[in-house]
């Protein structure tokens, strides 16, 4: 039977290869879209309650 490519053996001797997530990009990218869409948020709330208060 051939190999296939899921049956590949990891050169590491069998051991999980941590993955180190960029935090920094993380938080600056929440933050990029989190700052706009809250201050969306909060404009359309107070709107809200003008046009029904």
């Amino acid at each position: 039977m051939p190999a296939q490519p899921h049956d590949a053996v990891n050169p590491a001797g069998g051991t999980d290869v941590p993955v180190i997530p960029a935090t920094g990009r993380l938080v600056f990218g929440w933050l990029l879209v989190g700052i706009p869409l809250a201050y969306g948020v909060v404009t359309t709330l107070s709107r809200v309650g003008q046009l029904f208060g």
